[in-house]
């Protein structure tokens, strides 16, 4: 099997032979290094890399241009490496909308003791990114978002229900049909259901930002349900994420931190570093963030956040929608809410960054609809508002 071609970019040297020795040492690697962005630009014409690590803050060519003249002339799947800091989130996230695939956060404190805390993350990460599908950034709405009185309302009667192409309808086996008849309504102890008609959970990792940007500026203000989001985040890159959102999408967009009612007109990203459940308070459904939950694998947890939905909701109020992103998470609990009367969207290959998380649900049989990115908001709509009308 011929080694992944991977170029490091930058300007500690220190930093370049820790990072060096770490995929060396993996056996499967052909590595250079570059100490800025001018030289990064000009590796990527030479060497031609699978994949590139790229720091931000370098001397003569940072890493956002360095990024935006390797996506224009030869797109390759990039990994940035960012502080974690506010101000190195939000460049993260320019990166992100430039076109890199992921980012690893650096922790403080000495190099080798930073690398030897993020070193499996960013094994893992490159060697997403190096089979990952590269796209050029999603172009977000220009300019601030619209006061709250002049936002684009749906329209009074409900849109025309839409349908998946017959090639992208998932249908369900026999035995996952049984099972629907079959199933009864799970219990939430003693305390009544909230009212909420409906309520959207959407899980992302890898190539979130991005495809999420492209999807929820789509929800006009007047969205009937709720919609939640847990993207695989550190603790210090959701605040900025979701004020990034706010600034172009329609519904409000806030942070999930301290415990909060769930509303219609509202989208809520879950605090990266935690987890995301939804319990019921006076009646009211409620959002609220907890310490990260052992026995999950990643963080804020997918699966967590659809456990605590049906244990709140009628199955038939949810929607799941599965995007972009490695591993599996979410995939079991989203099958279930499915199986249970729900409804859930897969992102289609076609669109996926990285195919992971959409594949598993996929995979598992729980997708009620598979879709490109570019539809899947349609879709929202359309059931939001079918719902709403009375239409199915």
């Amino acid at each position: 099997m011929m080694a992944t071609r991977l170029l490091i970019v930058d300007d500690s040297a220190l930093m370049r032979r820790h990072l060096s020795n770490l995929f060396e040492g993996e056996g499967s690697y052909d590595v250079r290094c570059a100490r800025n962005g001018v030289e990064a630009v000009l590796a990527v014409r030479e060497f031609v890399p699978d994949v590139v690590t790229l720091d931000i803050n370098m001397p003569e060519m940072d890493g956002l241009t360095a990024l935006a003249h390797i996506m224009q002339e030869r797109p390759t799947p990039v990994v940035m490496v960012s502080s974690l800091t506010e101000q190195g989130a939000l460049a993260t996230f320019e990166a992100l909308a430039l076109g890199a695939v992921d980012y690893v956060a650096k922790p403080g404190g000495t190099i080798s003791l930073s690398l030897d805390e993020v070193a499996p993350v960013l094994l893992s990460k490159v060697k997403a990114a190096s089979r990952a599908r590269i796209r050029r950034g999603v172009a977000a709405p220009s300019g601030a978002r619209p006061a709250r009185a002049e936002r684009q309302a749906a329209p009074d009667t409900a849109p025309a229900p839409v349908n998946a192409p017959a090639e992208t309808c998932v249908q369900p086996s026999a035995a996952r049909a049984r099972a629907v008849q079959q199933s009864t309504v799970p219990v939430a102890g003693t305390q009544p259901r909230p009212s909420l008609s409906g309520v959207v959970l959407i899980g992302v990792s890898t190539g979130g930002p991005g495809t999420l940007e492209g999807i929820l500026p789509q929800l006009p203000a007047d969205f009937p349900y709720p919609v939640i989001v847990a993207q695989h985040m550190p603790a210090a890159f959701t605040g900025p994420f979701a004020r990034r959102l706010d600034a172009i999408c329609p519904l409000n967009v806030t942070e999930a931190g301290a415990p909060q009612e769930v509303v219609p007109g509202n989208i809520y990203i879950a605090r990266g570093s935690a987890d995301t459940v939804l319990t019921t308070r006076a009646g009211k459904l409620t959002v609220l963030a907890r310490p990260e939950t052992q026995g999950h694998l990643w963080h804020p947890s997918v699966e967590l956040l659809a456990r605590t939905a049906l244990e709140q909701c009628q199955p038939r109020q949810l929607i799941g929608v599965m995007l972009t992103g490695m591993g599996y998470d979410g995939a079991e609990a989203f099958c279930d809410l499915r199986r249970l009367g729900g409804r859930t969207i897969a992102e289609s290959e076609e669109t996926a960054v990285v195919y992971g998380m959409p594949k598993a649900l996929i995979d598992r049989d729980g997708a009620t609809m598979v879709l490109p990115a570019q539809g899947i908001a349609r879709q929202l709509n359309a059931w939001a508002y079918g719902d709403l009308h009375g239409i199915h």
